[in-house]
């Protein structure tokens, strides 16, 4: 994922999440995905699909039963 799409996937996260603390990382060694923070914490992987010269992004956020416990 290319930095100029990390910040357009940041600007829109931050507005459907409602959060400014919401942060796109690229990730080390793989060019296809970035990873999401809010503050310090990891929640999800974002993927880059090309598919017919259509680009879209796949989030992916795995909720532990042990996460659910807490709340």
């Amino acid at each position: 994922v290319k930095p100029d799409e990390i910040a357009r996937l940041q600007n829109y996260l931050r507005k459907v999440f409602r959060t400014p603390n919401l942060e796109v990382r690229a990730r080390a060694k793989k060019a296809d995905s970035a990873e999401v923070f809010i503050g310090d914490e990891f929640i999800a992987v974002l993927f880059r699909e090309e598919e017919d010269g259509e680009v879209s992004y796949q989030f992916q956020m795995a909720i532990l039963d042990l996460d659910l416990e807490q709340v």
